[in-house]
């Protein structure tokens, strides 16, 4: 625009205008007439003016997500807490039900045998005698267990008490290569005497050299002397192996426990023995195998019959 009389003439006339307007506003307060349009203009121009100063203000944004992040923090810890809380006690419940069936179990196998015992937890593993299999149980002298005394679970034989204070009590293990107990085969009652090797099965060396033995073939304890340090009639393992016998006095078979000594929890410390020995019943039941359908012959052809059965015919 140049300038020119016209020009200031309408640059003095727009100024008045303004002051004009202002003066109302101002004047009109919370009634003022200017309130319509300019709420009109904030609702058209508001969100356009957030966008961009969002965009072009770094620092404004990273106030307002510093503000806003202790809000998803704490949302964020509260659902990791409350996660975790599931998880254990999803994690108790498993370990409730290993626990009650583990204790069902031996409940069973000492109501099988007429052991009466003391139930107990492992609560450590290898106690300080050397490189020896042992566990410690929280059951001592306070509740009635001894020294050689049998301990069972409800799979078979775990071992022998060698140790006892007034709370806890040390478990020699069955596979500990110190470990000896004397056996008896099931069905031919063969004698034996079965020693631990560790994480491989226990080596049963039979007394009589010409015994019958397979394997699947199955030991139970043979039983000591007033029942101390091995009660009659507990499972011991099935043969999975015999050892040539070379003309030799005695036979060895490989025999592999009943007892999963890696992953031992509930037993019991059989604190007095059965009145009679229990034999084979305390085994567990024999696999029945799958019934096979038999093989039906087709029947025998007559001679001159086709296949189908129809007689032939000649020309």
């Amino acid at each position: 625009m140049r300038d020119t009389r016209e020009s200031r003439l309408l640059l003095v006339l727009l100024i008045a205008i303004a002051f004009a307007l202002i003066t109302v506003d101002i004047r009109g307060g919370e009634q003022s007439p200017m309130d319509g349009p300019r709420q009109a203009a904030a609702s058209a121009f508001g969100p356009v003016e957030k966008g961009v100063a969002s965009a072009v203000d770094p620092v404004g944004n990273a106030i307002s997500a510093v503000r806003d992040s202790g809000g998803r923090h704490s949302t964020i810890s509260r659902l990791e807490r409350e996660n975790a809380e599931l998880k254990q006690q999803l994690g108790s419940k498993d370990i409730t039900r290993n626990k009650a069936r583990e204790l069902d179990q031996l409940l069973k196998t000492a109501g099988a045998g007429q052991y009466a015992i003391k139930g107990a937890q492992i609560i450590a593993i290898g106690a300080a005698q050397g490189f020896s299999w042992t566990v410690t149980i929280d059951a001592g002298s306070a509740d009635g267990v001894l020294r050689d005394q049998t301990v069972i679970n409800g799979e078979g034989l775990v071992g022998r008490v060698t140790t006892v204070g007034p709370s806890t009590s040390t478990v020699l293990l069955a596979n500990d290569p110190d470990f000896t107990v004397g056996t008896r085969m099931e069905g031919s009652m063969e004698l034996g005497f079965a020693t631990g090797q560790g994480d491989r099965p226990m080596r049963v060396q039979l007394l009589n050299g010409k015994a019958k033995v397979k394997k699947g073939d199955r030991l139970v304890t043979f039983g000591s002397q007033a029942g101390k340090p091995f009660v009659p009639g507990v499972p011991v393992g099935r043969v999975v192996a015999i050892d040539p016998s070379a003309g030799s006095l005695t036979r060895t078979v490989q025999v592999e426990p009943y007892v999963g000594f890696s992953r031992l929890d509930i037993v019991g410390v059989v604190v007095e023995g059965p009145r009679t020995d229990p034999r084979d019943s305390v085994l567990p039941p024999k696999p029945t195998p799958s019934p096979t359908a038999a093989k039906v012959a087709p029947p025998a052809r007559k001679p001159g019959a086709t296949p189908s059965g129809a007689p032939t015919t000649r020309s």
